[in-house]
């Protein structure tokens, strides 16, 4: 018999996974909460759901990515040993130092410079999905999910990565297949979709590395191409660490970016006088992002593995012993934000949305330059936007994203 907490954690997540618990799992963190910072998982380990706590494990280098090493150690027929999560642990999320310190030096991306180069491209992609929108538009309701939040993040990374645009509908089909992976716990049959979409991405990109190997242009894979070659004697370890690079930004350019896209809109839709607010205050845009990434943050689940015998929240934790940090339940924190039920863009902004520490988000930048550009020409170019349904959400617990944002003109 597990102990009465995990008995509560088990309902708890059976109720998460249900279509209610995935459109509005809020409530039944706030039962999480009230069962303490800590609180045992189902399966193993604990759930923290303290911002403050879970802010300190971010930081802190005590707590460590569960990494090839720890992976191996949870021994075959577990979800830790899929071909997908092999594969995830040696990409730059799942590394730790010295590894991590040295792959996140050769990434180089995303810095000022990087940001200017790509502005110019946002803004023109941009411009021509909403040009889409306001056609459809024309005709009735659209769905802005698929017009625009789900092509925006694609068609930035892939020309940014030199990929091309016949490519971006197969990329971005299988990024939502493979994320499955990454899922607090995946079922079987979600692993083999996530497997099968691995393998395909590997392919993909393999074969991108060796083109662009012989082939170099003004692009990132061929600038990580001659940054490895200086770092790995070995041209075939070189290329490998090139693809995990092209891998993971793919991966952590378009799904969580997606999501923040389409949930930025449908919260300030909702908040009607936000809205109204940033027709005529256009500057009120980064902080009304910045709470909808706290409101509902695109990734609810970050874990994290103890490096040490400790004591969490009064918990002892053990070695190797892991932590699941329930990130949209710390945010709604009431020791951390006052009323933090409300969406409220003027509130002192607070959040780990984008993780923390060693660990924090290469990609942030360019996910808040994507959505500031993005509600600046919606908000004028279609003042008059509003949502006509919620939408439908996929089912997951961890990572969100909404199927569907159907909207329309008043």
């Amino acid at each position: 018999m597990p102990p009465p907490d995990r008995r509560f954690a088990v309902s708890l997540f059976s109720r998460l996974r249900t279509a209610k618990g995935q459109a509005n799992p809020f409530p039944i963190y706030e039962e999480l909460r009230s069962r303490g910072d800590v609180v045992a998982a189902p399966w193993g380990g604990y759930l923290v759901t303290g911002f403050d706590l879970c802010d300190r494990i971010l930081r802190s280098r005590d707590w460590l990515e569960p990494d090839a090493r720890w992976r191996e150690q949870q021994g075959s027929g577990t979800r830790w040993t899929a071909p997908s999560s092999r594969e995830m642990s040696r990409t730059l999320p799942a590394l730790n130092p010295p590894e991590h310190t040295r792959v996140r030096r050769s990434a180089g991306m995303f810095d000022r410079s990087t940001l200017r180069e790509i502005g110019g491209t946002v803004e023109r992609i941009t411009t021509g999905l909403l040009d889409n929108l306001g056609e459809r538009l024309r005709d009735g309701e659209a769905d802005f999910n698929a017009l625009v939040s789900e092509e925006l993040p694609i068609a930035t990374i892939g020309q940014w990565l030199g990929l091309p645009t016949a490519d971006f509908p197969r990329l971005r089909k299988l990024t939502h297949d493979q994320v499955f992976t990454q899922e607090l716990l995946p079922s079987a049959s979600q692993l083999a979709i996530s497997d099968a979409a691995t393998a395909e991405l590997r392919t993909y990109f393999t074969e991108l590395v060796r083109h662009r190997r012989a082939h170099p242009g003004e692009d990132p894979v061929s600038r990580w191409i001659a940054t490895w070659d200086t770092l790995e004697s070995d041209r075939d370890k070189a290329d490998e660490a090139v693809y995990y690079l092209a891998l993971f930004v793919l991966l952590a350019a378009l799904e969580t970016t997606t999501t923040l896209l389409s949930t930025m809109t449908l919260l300030l839709l909702e908040h009607r006088r936000y809205w109204n607010q940033l027709l005529v205050q256009p500057d009120l845009g980064p902080a009304a992002i910045e709470e909808s990434l706290r409101y509902d943050p695109p990734a609810h689940v970050i874990s994290r593995v103890a490096s040490r015998d400790c004591v969490l929240g009064g918990v002892e934790i053990r070695k190797d012993e892991m932590v699941h940090l329930m990130v949209g339940a710390a945010h709604r924190d009431p020791a951390k934000h006052k009323d933090p039920d409300v969406f409220d863009p003027h509130r002192k902004q607070a959040h780990i949305a984008f993780s923390g520490g060693i660990h924090y988000c290469l990609g942030a930048p360019l996910a808040r330059l994507e959505a500031q550009t993005l509600l600046r020409q919606l908000t004028e170019r279609f003042p008059r936007l509003t949502l006509v349904r919620r939408p439908a959400w996929a089912p997951r617990v961890a990572f969100r994203r909404p199927l569907n944002l159907d909207v329309a003109l008043t």
